[in-house]
């Protein structure tokens, strides 16, 4: 998860920059860099590693400027080298860069035949080129900014700094938080708030859409269509804490709108853009040599690790199974020879999943894990560690870190099949491609926002709730139910929709709202047929789904939320979101403690 800083200051900028930085160590990074404008022109220091070795390099070769731009960057696709590091430059513009620039190719090839060369693979230096080729068209560097940021699709927050203008920084944001701070003749730009606490505790949060031109007395800020639009400055004290709920009531809630810039950063960990095919960490794991794949979790994290089943057997045709790690030793199973056992775990320390590791360890099986925490007892005992970037979550309830696990199962997945010779070149193609589309379809839903409080406020008087799914919709099913209960506690149960008629069709009365998880997918009609099932004995169905699906399902449903399209086996990605939104606006309406909801905690530590 990236950290991004801007400074038009006093003094000279790289040394509170750095500082800045620091403050954003916890977002994690693996190289960093700093540009400033010297005598009117670019110039810049970056390095590998930790921001000691910046440090270094700065004290080596200081690196004068009272504006700058800085950045802390997890390596994406390609090694984390100075080469890679942000910003990135030309002669006329420097960039820092959060996010997912998806039509980067087709910009790269466009802006190749007019004549500019690129350095690197990253998606971020075409924003370079691009803002550059309108100031050689004779733009001013404000025209040439909005122009270029309107040819951007994706999820992306941005500051661009030009040579020869030293009062000056533009920067934008799409689906990653930006934020502005306000000093006394001093202007600051951050990530988050905790970066510009040093400098000031005025600070105005960037809107979805918003850009910004900063210069050292103010900032002018303009909404997606170019519209002068006001920021009120909110009041920050965030001198003695680590994160801040930004412009949110709740942690929970700035979580799930921080999904599309972290999943945007997880995926590009393992997505090479370029040649539209997964790219994995080198680890001494051989996915596709498993003789059998277990997924093993706890909460969310097990619903998440359910998916992948479906992914492992579905795309790269492993034998696959999901197991709850509290109960999977208990049952003394039987691994086969060859097999992988992959932990999933947000925290890398919860005592179950711990414990179900060095079981199967001792059973001699491969140990592969999916964590947050690159350096937690999971991670350290794990033989190949897939790390997700999704920053610190606070809130007790999963959000960001779920939707990260899923991004990094749909990569393994994708990768074992193109081994295994079971998925082809163009479905893998095909895949990636819809995986780079999840941060801005999430913020297409995330703009529905009111709708889902609006239909919260129903939600929040029924005393049971049903949740509906199908293939990999059911898991859906199940964490959407866990997600309600564990803050609104509203008794919920999710099931494969099938199984209606088999028990649970008896609780439905016209009390039980019934939230239906539908993607128009192979088994559409058949959930469809389900969700009538239902209605006609006078349950509330909320139908999430597709334009498609809700067109063929009528209009009989109680309520219906649209989802972007995406490719059907990939819904999980984006149909998550609507279901944390849910159970978030039907907690606030309750009342309860959303971010630390009764008997439990975040990382559960003991057996």
């Amino acid at each position: 998860m990236c950290g991004i800083v801007g400074i038009l200051g006093k003094e000279d900028a790289a040394p509170l920059i750095l500082d800045a930085l620091r403050r954003l160590e916890y977002r994690g990074y693996d190289s960093a860099g700093i540009a400033t404008l010297n005598a009117g022109e670019i110039d810049r220091r970056r390095s590998p590693g930790k921001l000691s070795n910046l440090g270094t390099v700065l004290m080596q070769r200081p690196l004068p400027g009272r504006i700058g731009i800085g950045h802390t960057r997890w390596a994406t696709h390609g090694a984390p080298t100075e080469r890679n590091a942000h910003p990135h430059a030309s002669q006329k513009v420097a960039v820092v860069h959060n996010g997912i620039i998806e039509n980067f190719r087709s910009l790269r090839d466009e802006l190749t035949g007019l004549g500019h060369a690129f350095e690197t693979e990253t998606d971020t230096e075409v924003v370079v080129h691009l803002v550059t080729e309108y100031l050689n068209r004779g733009l001013d560097p404000q025209a040439a900014s909005a122009k270029a940021f309107k040819r951007l699709e994706g999820a992306f927050a941005l500051v661009v700094m030009f040579a020869g203008h030293p009062d000056l920084l533009v920067c934008a944001r799409r689906g990653s938080p930006l934020a502005i701070g306000e000093g006394d003749g001093e202007m600051f730009i951050g990530s988050d708030a905790f970066a510009l606490a040093p400098f000031t505790n005025r600070v105005v949060y960037l809107e979805e859409g918003d850009w910004a031109v900063v210069r050292a007395h103010g900032a002018a800020i303009y909404d997606e269509s170019d519209k002068a639009v006001t920021r009120e400055p909110k009041i920050t004290t965030l001198a003695a804490t680590l994160v801040d709920k930004g412009n949110h009531r709740h942690f929970m809630a700035k979580e799930i709108f921080e999904q599309p810039e972290v999943i945007g950063h997880t995926l590009n960990a393992y997505v090479n853009p370029v040649t539209q095919s997964i790219a994995l960490p080198k680890t001494a794991i051989d996915l596709a040599g498993a003789t059998r794949i277990t997924t093993i979790a706890c909460g969310t994290a097990h619903y998440a690790g359910a998916i992948g089943r479906y992914w492992f057997e579905m795309l790269a045709k492993i034998p696959a199974e999901a197991d709850i790690a509290s109960e999977f030793r208990y049952r003394e199973p039987v691994l086969p020879k060859g097999g992988l056992a992959l932990f999933v775990s947000q925290s890398g320390e919860t005592a179950d999943t711990l414990a179900a590791l060095r079981h199967c360890k001792a059973l001699g099986q491969k140990i592969a894990s999916i964590v947050n925490v690159a350096e937690s007892s999971i991670a350290r005992e794990s033989q190949g560690v897939y790390p997700t970037h999704a920053g610190p979550e606070i809130g007790v309830a999963s959000t960001k870190a779920f939707t990260c696990q899923l991004a990094v199962l749909a990569a393994l997945a994708s990768a074992a099949g193109r081994a295994r010779g079971t998925l082809s070149a163009a479905d893998e193609q095909r895949y990636v491609q819809s995986l780079i589309e999840v941060p801005a379809k999430i913020n297409t839903i995330l703009e529905q926002d009111a709708k889902f409080a609006g239909i919260a406020t129903e939600l929040a008087k029924a005393r049971d709730v049903l949740f509906l799914g199908r293939g990999v919709s059911y898991p859906l099913a199940l964490e959407g139910a866990l997600k309600l209960k564990e803050i609104s506690y509203i008794h919920a149960e999710g099931y494969a929709a099938g199984e209606m008629k088999h028990g649970p069709i008896a609780l439905i009365d016209e009390n039980v709202p019934v939230i239906v998880v539908a993607p128009h997918d192979s088994l559409f009609e058949k959930t469809v047929s389900n969700m009538h099932e239902s209605m006609a004995r006078g349950g509330r169905v909320i139908l999430i789904s597709d334009k498609r699906g809700i067109d063929e399902a009528g209009d009989n449903a109680w309520m219906r939320i649209e989802i972007p399209e995406i490719d059907p086996i990939l819904a999980p990605l984006l149909y998550a979101v609507p279901v944390q939104l849910l159970a978030y606006h039907t907690a606030v309406v309750k009342g309860t403690d959303v971010d630390q909801p009764r008997n439990l905690a975040k990382s559960v530590t003991v057996e």
